[in-house]
């Protein structure tokens, strides 16, 4: 458990914000202080998926993402970027091989690590689901899945931990997007501001007094309504 938990600050404190370091040229830790609510609400639920609208609100009002980004890249992150959760199955198969007196081969430790992130894209932003693509990780190097019990008992604790690392990189994408679309985002308005410029008021045409009068021709006084023979 602490070896996950170290792993998680290592890639959470370090290497995310590194590469919005690398990528943004701007301080990645007042960026990680907009999303505080976010990774709390993150910590307390352990499912990305319902963590989905803090995250939004965050990004918009306190980092000010483009909500055309936020709303395009938190969904997406949350069904298929899930590196908490690739490098917690990757640890756990390790773990599980030391269990049963296996040596893991350089080899080995490759095809865990890529089954791990493979398998980490289908698992379901829900608490708890890496234990379902857990099973995969183990099969893919010979160890017995029956052994996914062993790590039952502290996933509902890691689970949190890990989610808060998914919902960072989430955002850490969406703030990497918005940086390099901001020039084209500017170019073209959004759908709101479209409609509020096309539904405007009607000019009003000032009424030429003394010829309409309620959308009736004055008659002048005395004129008779009759014809003349």
């Amino acid at each position: 458990m602490l070896t996950v938990l170290v792993g998680l600050a290592i890639h959470g404190l370090i290497v995310v914000p590194l590469i919005y370091f690398i990528f943004v040229r701007k301080n990645p830790f007042i960026f990680i202080y907009g999303i505080i609510q976010a990774m709390v609400t993150a910590f307390a639920t352990s499912s990305s998926s319902a963590t989905m609208p803090v995250t939004m609100r965050c990004l918009e009002e306190r980092n000010k993402i483009d909500k055309r980004v936020a709303s395009f890249v938190i969904p997406v992150g949350a069904t298929i970027n899930m590196d908490g959760t690739a490098l917690y199955e990757a640890v756990a198969a390790l773990f599980i091989a030391q269990l049963n007196n296996k040596s893991m081969t350089a080899g080995d430790i490759v095809v865990t690590s890529i089954t791990a992130t493979i398998a980490s894209i289908g698992a379901a932003g829900v608490p708890s689901a890496g234990l379902i693509t857990m099973i995969i990780v183990l099969n893919a190097v010979g160890l017995p899945d029956d052994d996914v019990a062993y790590i039952i008992a502290v996933d509902w604790f890691l689970d949190r931990f890990r989610t808060m690392i998914n919902v960072l990189g989430d955002s850490i994408g969406a703030g990497i997007v918005n940086h390099y679309s901001v020039g084209e985002l500017d170019s073209h308005p959004d759908e709101q501001e479209m409609e509020e410029t096309s539904y405007q008021d009607p000019p009003e045409y000032p009424e030429k007094e003394g010829n309409v009068n309620n959308g009736f021709s004055q008659i002048p006084a005395g004129a008779s309504d009759s014809t003349p023979m």
